[in-house]
């Protein structure tokens, strides 16, 4: 597989508080030897030939530093603490205008791979009648990342809270094609000191 495997632009969520992890901030936990954020963000800069966009806190804020010289546009969220729509809408208003799709992927999802993205990327079919391509886990669950049809770009506009963009998945019914990949690593997230150090044990020992 050609490691470039798209044009597609690449949205990456990374503008939350990591509120749970009590003052340690979970993007800057170390995966395959550098700050998750960064990983996230290399992954998917060698999967796309268009542009890696990285929604991030206000700054000044440490995950800016971990990005330098990733080749990624980076991306202040001025209402992030207001939730994730806040980076949805300023994310999606950022993406060029001759897109026929975008990725988004959540930044916590320490699992995901290379081959993970590049899976999702190439299901996209402009041609079809789909308009959300989502990846789920091994056993159907619905998860990331997940390509958008430009289609619904305009839909992100008026969001607010912190859905995650679920009114935008539910308003495309039944024009969603689901991509399984391997395991649980299309949704596992590690919210708390807790479950990184559970994480962590269990690969030690794998």
């Amino acid at each position: 597989m050609n490691t470039l495997a798209t044009d597609m632009p690449i949205l990456l969520l990374a503008a939350g508080q990591s509120s749970r992890m009590r003052g340690i901030d979970k993007l800057l936990q170390e995966v395959d030897g550098k700050p998750l954020i960064r990983r996230q963000a290399d992954i998917a800069r060698a999967v796309t030939r268009g542009p890696v966009i990285v929604a991030l806190p206000p700054e000044p804020h440490p995950r800016y530093d971990a990005l330098v010289g990733a080749n990624v546009e980076v991306l202040p969220v001025p209402m992030a603490a207001e939730g994730m729509n806040a980076s949805l809408r300023t994310g999606f208003a950022a993406l060029p205008a001759d897109v026929d799709a975008a990725m988004l992927l959540l930044c916590d999802l320490p699992e995901l791979t290379q081959a993970d993205l590049a899976r999702i990327a190439l299901a996209h079919d402009p041609n079809s009648d789909t308009l959300i391509w989502r990846g789920t886990t091994q056993d159907g669950r619905p998860g990331h990342p997940i390509v958008f049809s430009s289609k619904l770009f305009g839909e992100f506009n008026g969001l607010t809270g912190d859905s995650g963009g679920r009114e935008v998945v539910k308003a495309a019914g039944s024009h969603i094609t689901h991509i399984p990949l391997p395991g649980n690593r299309a949704r596992l997230d590690l919210d708390t000191p807790e479950d990184w150090a559970k994480w962590r044990a269990a690969h030690e020992r794998s």
